[in-house]
């Protein structure tokens, strides 16, 4: 493995049991309510459509709480993550829950091989995953080759400018500081915190990152030969991205005023084409 994605991982292992403790996760909701669903899952419905009777993965799933949800509403779930302890979590969430789904410990680079390759009606891949890859291009090449034909992608993730913003700035300034778009060499940042409320300490704080425009990922998606379907671009996001973002009531957060100035996220919806 690429020592960069050696050092995410060690991150992600340590972090996994933490997400699983925080409320911010809600991991005890998901036991005691058969019909609670994530808030980025319920965020999700609208452009998401019926999923029932789907094959989905979701691939760099984390802990499974949006598997789990798609699970709820009616797709045969499988989930994929790279790291063990990410992995372990989900299984015990899954159990908790109730639900039919596998997860499976691969790197997402990795998942057509260990999956099988055409397969699957639905590839879901929520907020947060992209950033951690070095190539859209060969993330893009996975998805299609997972999907069969007819099938579709479904991607929220944060907006590429989000990530290229000074996100320490206290005076409500919106400051390009970061690369926009794709570059062989990561952003290497050592944070000691998480992004979830948690009293826990952690060791592992350097991470290595790597942004990718939104005609980079449009692009990359065309050439693996898929039809893009939507691109929405959206106000909110699911975690404090900024220190003036304002939280609302569906656990999505915005900038103040409507949030006019910019983007926080956007969902991208692509299909698999079915030969004539």
């Amino acid at each position: 493995m690429d020592e960069r994605l050696e050092v995410n991982l060690a991150l992600w292992d340590e972090r996994a049991p933490a997400h699983a403790a925080s409320p911010d996760y809600a991991v005890d909701r998901f036991a005691a309510d058969p019909s609670y669903l994530s808030e980025v899952v319920r965020f999700d419905l609208p452009l998401l459509g019926d999923v029932t009777g789907l094959r989905g993965v979701h691939l760099q799933c984390h802990i499974g709480t949006d598997t789990v949800s798609l699970s709820r509403l009616g797709a045969a779930m499988t989930g994929l993550d790279f790291s063990s302890a990410s992995v372990a979590e989900a299984r015990r969430v899954a159990e908790r829950a109730g639900a039919p789904v596998d997860f499976v410990l691969a790197d997402v680079h990795d998942a057509a091989t260990v999956l099988g390759e055409g397969g699957f009606d639905l590839v879901y891949t929520g907020v947060g995953a992209l950033c951690w890859l070095p190539s859209v291009e060969r993330w893009a090449r996975v998805v299609a080759s997972l999907l069969r034909p007819g099938g579709r992608l479904h991607l929220r993730e944060g907006h590429p400018v989000l990530w290229a913003l000074d996100d320490t700035r206290t005076d409500g300034a919106l400051v390009l500081a970061h690369p926009y778009f794709e570059r062989a060499e990561p952003l290497v940042w050592d944070e000691p915190g998480t992004y979830v409320e948690t009293d826990a300490s952690f060791t592992h704080t350097v991470s290595a990152e790597w942004n990718h425009g939104i005609g980079e990922i449009v692009t990359a998606l065309l050439g693996a030969g898929l039809e893009v379907t939507g691109l929405t671009e959206h106000r909110s996001v699911p975690w404090q991205a900024l220190p003036q973002a304002v939280a609302d009531e569906r656990g999505e957060w915005s900038l103040p005023h409507g949030g006019e100035s910019l983007p926080l996220s956007y969902t991208l919806t692509a299909r698999k084409p079915t030969p004539t």
